[in-house]
């Protein structure tokens, strides 16, 4: 270990490692302390990466030199598109992948950076002067110097694992809580609250009947996360579906009372759009039956994760309950499910770069800010580790606005939005979704990649041509004229109308029922081999949604004005004439960077915002 390091990074799960590796990539010295160098990149819940709003993240992470997208890729056992029925702007990569491998295949690849370092210990304290971070003490290895430090804690902070009335203190089950850091930060003024979330049981599959269930097996074309890559890298499994029942449902009613959420044991708030079981049971009463999907767990293992099944009841009922499912009657648990409670900080306490208002060379990202999920803390591990390097070369943050970013709706969003439960990304959250598909990061986040030198020559020449040769192909689709006798002679292959004049490449395809995979297939044109499929597919975005993506451009040329004018974190908004008490008491929490950032805090309204544009005007900074 080196006396001293540009890095520090606290905690080794999907936070941590982007934060790791994304720092290492800008050749700053990293130290990465967790309690398990065994569980480094563990998934910790479903053995899968991506959906809905999540693909997004991880399209974006990859283009900006995370390491999620090509890990998930690389151990990927079934690769699925989501939504695909339905418009560009929801559709959404999943995998599901072999857990073992993927933290297997993150720990190689950090362990092989030169500008890395890995440490089995924890970080109990930290050293602050004139209110800077300057040195983390470790439980083992005492004080280590650095100029800057990411918290990426998960669940750890003040981890306590719920099975019915049993209640161990832990992070994650078989790993100690973090209660020492918790009880320093607390001293050191920052507020937290108290969340919870669950995971299921994991079976063995030889203790499941399967023949009955549905299959769901990967897409024909394969749709990786990375540009990096074509196509799947090993072999590829099912998952299946099962179904609850009335019986399963009377069992856990019956027992609600001895479940940790129900009993009041519980005092976290858990995330509404993942309940437990006993949960979506009391909620949807009327239900007679929900899904359960089941997961396998890796190609050498043979644990199924059955997911929709998260509870905290009493492992006996867990079992008794599961049984009464069909295909589950002799099921064997290897592990039980369980609730966790733990510790967060509310994010108003730290900056859009994730730096924290109070410490300066402190960040904090992933669950610690109250998020839920692999996808959101990776995001936010980049983010931290990319502005701490940034800092520390005195450059200028990376920030993305929410206008060209899902990384950017989820920083504003939990700095902004009065969060109460574990945040999950959304496409609904994002206004301008069309222009923030998950496709096209490529096109919005290349500029920052070239900018903070993320990615090499090589992959920026590549992405470089890719995206002229979309422009290229949107040009031909526009001039290509079909002559009447072959377009006619399509339409009929696939029963449209048919038309009483050729038309354009470009009209042709602006109607509902016509693809570009359905033109290609039929031969009405042919396919290049300078291009590829995915690059069709772009240039087919591109022309089909033409004027709802201008609409949407220029709502975000309009947002962006309001973006432009800056706001001083120095700013007293007590001293605004005319500021509601409420407002006031607001905006000198979140300290918002922009008048179009202090418009989205909870509680704000238009009439604020034009008492503050007033006074900015009487003060000269607008």
């Amino acid at each position: 270990m080196r006396e001293e390091y540009d890095v520090i990074v606290g905690g080794g799960g999907h936070a941590g490692v982007e934060a790791a590796w994304i720092a290492a990539k800008r050749k700053k010295t990293v130290l990465l302390v967790t309690q398990n160098v065994d569980n480094i990149a563990q998934m910790s819940c479903n053995p899968s990466i991506g959906g809905l709003a999540k693909s997004h993240l991880v399209k974006e992470i990859d283009i900006l030199g995370g390491i999620m997208g090509v890990a998930a890729d690389k151990t990927a056992i079934q690769f699925k598109t989501l939504n695909a029925s339905k418009g560009p702007a929801v559709w959404a990569l999943r995998v599901q992948s072999d857990k073992r491998k993927y933290s297997s295949y993150i720990r190689q690849e950090l362990e092989s950076n030169e500008y890395i370092d890995i440490v089995q210990d924890e970080i109990i304290d930290l050293k602050i002067k004139s209110n800077r971070y300057y040195s983390s003490e470790l439980e083992l290895n005492g004080f280590i110097k650095s100029k800057a430090l990411i918290l990426c804690s998960g669940t750890f902070l003040g981890g306590t694992i719920h099975i019915g009335t049993k209640q161990i203190t832990s992070g994650r089950l078989g790993e100690g809580a973090s209660n020492k850091l918790k009880d320093k930060l607390t001293q050191y003024g920052f507020e937290r609250n108290r969340l919870k979330t669950g995971t299921p049981p994991r079976v063995t599959s030889q203790s499941i009947n399967f023949e009955g269930m549905e299959i769901h097996g990967s897409d024909e074309h394969i749709t990786p996360f990375s540009f990096r890559h074509k196509g799947s890298f090993l072999d590829l499994v099912p998952c299946y579906m099962a179904h609850t029942n009335p019986e399963t449902h009377d069992l856990i009613r019956d027992n609600l009372s001895k479940t940790a959420l129900f009993s009041g044991q519980i005092k976290g708030t858990g995330p509404r759009y993942c309940p437990s079981i006993e949960d979506k049971i009391s909620r949807f009463s009327d239900k007679i039956s929900h899904r359960l999907f089941l997961e396998p767990e890796g190609l050498e293992t043979n644990e199924y994760y059955i997911n929709g099944f998260s509870t905290s009841l009493p492992l006996e009922i867990q079992k008794e309950a599961l049984k009464k499912v069909k295909g589950f009657e002799n099921v064997h648990f290897v592990r039980p499910a369980y609730a966790i409670e733990y510790d967060c900080f509310p994010a108003y306490q730290i900056k859009t770069t994730l730096e924290t208002r109070s410490i300066e060379g402190l960040y904090f990202a992933g669950q610690i800010n109250g998020t839920s999920g692999y996808e959101e803390a990776g995001a936010q591990g980049l983010v931290a580790g990319l502005n701490a390097t940034i800092k520390i070369d005195g450059g200028e943050p990376f920030v993305p606005k929410r206008s060209e970013a899902y990384i950017g709706v989820l920083i504003d969003d939990l700095i902004t939005k009065d969060i109460r439960e574990p945040y999950r990304m959304f496409t609904s959250l994002a206004e301008y979704r069309l222009e923030l598909r998950h496709d096209n990061a490529d096109s919005r986040l290349l500029k920052y990649s070239k900018k903070y030198n993320l990615l090499t020559p090589k992959e920026i020449t590549f992405l470089e041509n890719r995206l002229k040769k979309i422009d290229s192909l949107v040009n031909y689709f526009k001039e290509y004229k079909i002559k009447l006798a072959e377009l006619n002679e399509f339409l009929k292959s696939i029963d449209e109308p048919i038309s009483g004049e050729g038309m354009k490449l470009v009209q042709l395809l602006k109607r509902a029922n016509i693809s570009i995979d359905k033109i290609l297939d039929s031969g009405l044109i042919e396919q290049k081999n300078e291009y590829t499929f995915y690059e069709y597919k772009q240039a087919e975005i591109l022309v089909k949604y033409e004027g709802y993506i201008k609409r949407q451009k220029d709502m975000i040329d309009r947002f962006n004005k309001n973006e432009k004018i800056k706001l001083s974190e120095e700013l007293n908004y007590s001293d605004f004439a005319g500021l509601k008490k409420e407002a006031v008491e607001k905006l000198n929490k979140v300290k918002p960077v922009s008048v179009g950032q202090a418009g989205r805090i909870a509680g704000i309204s238009p009439a604020d915002i034009s008492v503050i544009l007033v006074n900015l005007k009487k003060m000269d900074i607008i």
